[in-house]
């Protein structure tokens, strides 16, 4: 009598035990698949995430002319406010020239929010010689000229579309374009665009802009 007794116990037990079990295993199934589905959303996060990177890198012919690595890099430049990232590339020096010529590193590298167009070496040297070395030497007519080539807001490439904009010299430039084709006043390219600097969006430009007299 006392071993059945003792085997409908050991039953009981059992069956008050097993839908616990197999509650048990059903919540950890969920788990997984919970964590699955995070893992999954994280996955396509990081990889928005990424594609929303790529749409705001810098693009251009010349941007491959960059440095890959060090402080003339974009990531270098990223670092470094708008004067001192444009001493780090070597196709600006002869803009770096004329911005310390006219005293403007402090007032560049202190501005907050702005976009620089920035003449490359080459578009300095469409201009003639002479011509430019008189406007190195005249610290007014230098001031006024670098200072149109600096909007006091900053620009992303969707607003170079169609714009007008006032520059630091008081004095409009105009933008067109879209995709990774921009000009400026209809007759400066921008060949390496959507470069940042710790300050200033940059946009690289092959012809110097001139202000209305």
């Amino acid at each position: 009598m006392n071993t059945r007794i003792r085997r409908s116990a050991v039953v009981l037990a059992a069956a008050a035990v097993l839908p616990l079990a197999l509650s048990a295993c059903s919540d950890n199934s969920g788990d997984s698949a919970k964590s699955s589905t995070s893992d999954k959303a994280s996955a396509s996060g990081s990889s928005m995430g990424g594609g929303a990177a790529m749409a705001d890198a810098p693009f251009g012919p010349a941007c491959s002319g960059v440095p890959k690595s060090g402080a003339g890099s974009f990531d270098g430049m990223a670092k470094d406010p708008v004067a001192t990232a444009a001493s780090n590339n070597p196709a600006l020096s002869t803009l770096v020239t004329a911005v310390k010529k006219a005293g403007l590193v402090d007032t560049l590298n202190n501005a907050q929010g702005i976009t620089v167009f920035a003449p490359t070496n080459d578009a300095f040297a469409k201009i003639p010689k002479a011509t430019l070395d008189k406007v190195l030497a005249d610290k007014a007519q230098l001031t006024k000229i670098l200072t149109y080539h600096v909007v006091g807001q900053p620009l992303a490439p969707k607003d170079l579309a169609k714009g007008s904009f006032d520059t630091l010299e008081k004095a409009k430039l105009t933008t067109s374009g879209s995709g990774e084709s921009y000009t400026v006043n209809d007759s400066a390219k921008v060949v390496c665009g959507n470069v940042k600097t710790a300050n200033a969006n940059v946009y690289i430009i092959d012809t110097v802009l001139m202000p209305s007299s």
